[in-house]
């Protein structure tokens, strides 16, 4: 937190940017949280009415949830909506539900104490995990809870008097059900104290197109004095209590840069992205919902390079069945027709299949993950495997294994790639003989071995999200060493080289589908190492496509061979910002103090 401490002083607090977007106006501070009800002793010839209490609770709460459920369906799709099938889950637990029941009876206490005493403990079993992906799941059990113990205790959860003005809301924590009450017109943005990019509640807002910021640490005193303006910076992950008149001028200046940039980018639309030489570079979009098609198709985007399944799967708290999937992969073929789609198999820790029996593994990021989780699981992995391959009947699908370390996992999955073609051709089932299987090269070992892979495969991807953290060492998560995080080292650039390379002696494609392929600065050096696509955060489609369009493939084959030369990330990153400066002189995008502080923090972070 930065900013003078006297009333009126612009208060800057930095989080984790997880919507886009700018929101300027009063602030609402709602910190109300699970808290523990009343106790009182319950009379045994009172412990039936409780279990009817506690029954009607649940059923009550049951119609909200599926209320809920049903309002954001209509303003963001059914499947972002389905997140609510997995409260509804929560209610439906037997052993939960027995062991309430159970404890009223012993104990002799309201439902309202029993019930919150064994939710809790629960609850704090998940926060305390090391996975984010099983810690955000406790907000969505704190959130059913509430609700219960809210009908249990006569207060209208549907009763909340909603914001008459214009608001940026700030939670402990924006939960779903906080989430489908939002009124669109109202709720500027929302900011938290928790959460995550990958919690139900960061999900939704950016399928309602809501900027967010999470993980702000600001004393709830500063909050109470927080009545007037405040700005809300959903792409640097900032807010700004009190803006100065300055700050907001600036910010102006920005959101104007912003929708002059986004105008001037429009004619590039619906061309396909060629450099200045005429080379095709095949531009793709990395995206997680079905919500996000449309857009995505009308940015321009050749296909989609990367659809992660991960919260598809967990939405409903459980994994579809064959038909659910296959359904709803024949839809992305459908919609991005030619370009088609490249569908990821599941790519999870060890414990997001079953948080609540799974044991905690020391180290999750070297644990069972990705492709090794799915081989522990052949069941699942092979019933996603047939549905991908029933909807490459509708149009262009591709199937991609993840986090691949060596040839024995890879030959085990395409054995049960093979296994699923069979059994579908015996049941009589249609879909694509020549369906395309590929590997993400996300692993050290897995780009090494780049030239043995792509023998065996129809492309390769690279991840570098995860390649530069295993390549490095590093944590990106871990704020202590977060700094040596570096797309530009020279490692990660000759493993980048000889991962496209190997697929090109090979006769296959190789793409890019990690957050370096959407950075301009980089963009220079990726398609001088001869990479065929780029697959991109949909925001960013534009913005590279136009980069592309004013680089000569030629020069950036020599730019590239030079870079591979340097022995430092701060010579490589210096080295793509001259570039930059120079090939990217007739871009429409601004030299913005935003474009500036982002070039800086990256050469910071390379020294």
């Amino acid at each position: 937190m930065t900013g003078a401490a006297g009333p009126g002083a612009e208060i800057r607090v930095e989080g984790v940017a997880v919507s886009p977007g700018i929101a300027v106006g009063p602030l609402r501070v709602d910190l109300r949280r699970f808290s523990r009800p009343p106790s009182h002793p319950v009379a045994s010839n009172r412990i039936e009415g409780e279990l009817k209490r506690f029954r009607a609770a649940l059923e009550s709460t049951r119609k909200q949830i599926s209320a809920d459920r049903d309002t954001l369906a209509s303003r963001t799709g059914g499947e972002t909506a389905g997140i609510f099938d997995a409260h509804l889950q929560i209610l439906d637990d037997v052993e939960l539900l027995r062991r309430v029941e159970k404890r009223i009876s012993e104990a002799g206490r309201n439902v309202e104490s029993v019930f919150y005493d064994i939710v809790s403990t629960f609850i704090e079993r998940l926060r305390e995990a090391e996975n984010p992906f099983f810690r955000e799941r406790a907000t969505d059990i704190e959130d059913v809870a509430g609700r219960v113990i809210a009908n249990l205790s006569g207060t209208d959860p549907e009763s909340e008097s909603a914001a008459a003005e214009d608001h940026i809301l700030f939670a402990h924590d924006l939960t779903p059900f906080t989430a489908a009450r939002m009124d669109h017109r109202r709720a500027l943005g929302f900011a938290t104290v928790l959460g995550g990019y990958t919690s139900h509640a960061a999900i939704m807002a950016r399928a309602l197109q809501i900027p967010g910021v999470v993980g702000l640490h600001l004393p709830e005193a500063e909050l109470e004095r927080a009545t007037t303006t405040a700005l809300l910076d959903g792409y640097e992950g900032l807010l700004i209590i009190n803006p100065s008149p300055a700050t907001l001028e600036s910010y102006r200046a920005l959101a104007k840069a912003k929708e002059e940039r986004e105008g001037g980018l429009e004619h590039l639309r619906h061309r396909l992205a060629l450099t200045a030489d005429g080379l095709h570079i095949i531009l793709s979009a990395n995206i997680e919902f079905g919500s996000e098609l449309e857009s995505v198709r009308d940015l321009g985007a050749e296909g989609i390079g990367l659809y992660r399944t991960e919260f598809f799967f967990f939405e409903s708290g459980s994994p579809p069945d064959e038909d659910k999937q296959t359904a709803n992969y024949t839809r992305f073929a459908q919609v991005m027709q030619h370009g088609g789609v490249i569908i990821r198999t599941l790519d999870v820790g060890g414990d997001k299949l079953h948080p609540e029996f799974a044991e905690r593994e020391p180290n999750p990021f070297l644990g069972c993950r990705g492709i090794r989780l799915s081989l522990t699981e052949p069941a699942i992995l092979k019933t996603q495997i047939r549905a991908i391959l029933r909807a490459s009947a509708a149009g262009k699908v591709r199937l991609m294994f993840p986090m691949i370390s060596g040839m024995e996992e890879l030959r085990t999955a395409l054995a049960l790639l093979r296994e699923c073609r069979e059994e579908l051709r015996r049941e009589g089932q249609t879909f694509d003989e020549n369906l395309e299987a590929g590997c993400m090269i996300e692993v050290p070992s897995a780009a090494m071995q780049a030239d043995h892979i792509a023998r065996e495969v129809d492309f390769l991807s690279v991840g570098t999200n995860d390649l530069i953290q295993y390549t490095l060492a590093v944590d990106r998560g871990n704020e202590h060493v977060a700094h040596l995080y570096q797309p530009g080292h020279p490692a990660v650039l000759r493993l980048l080289k000889h991962t496209v390379d190997a697929a090109h002696a090979n006769g296959i494609w190789a793409g890019i589908c990690g957050e370096m392929a959407g950075e301009r600065l980089f963009t220079p050096l990726l398609l001088g190492l001869g990479f065929d696509e780029f697959s991109v955060s949909p925001s960013q489609l534009l913005e590279v496509k136009e980069a592309i369009s004013l680089l000569d493939s030629n020069q950036c084959r020599d730019f590239a061979e030079e870079l591979l030369l340097y022995d430092t990330p701060k010579a490589v990153v210096e080295a793509c910002a001259s570039w930059a400066k120079i090939h990217f002189a007739k871009s429409v995008i601004p030299q913005s103090k935003e474009g500036r502080r982002r070039e800086s923090s990256i050469s910071s972070s390379s020294s």
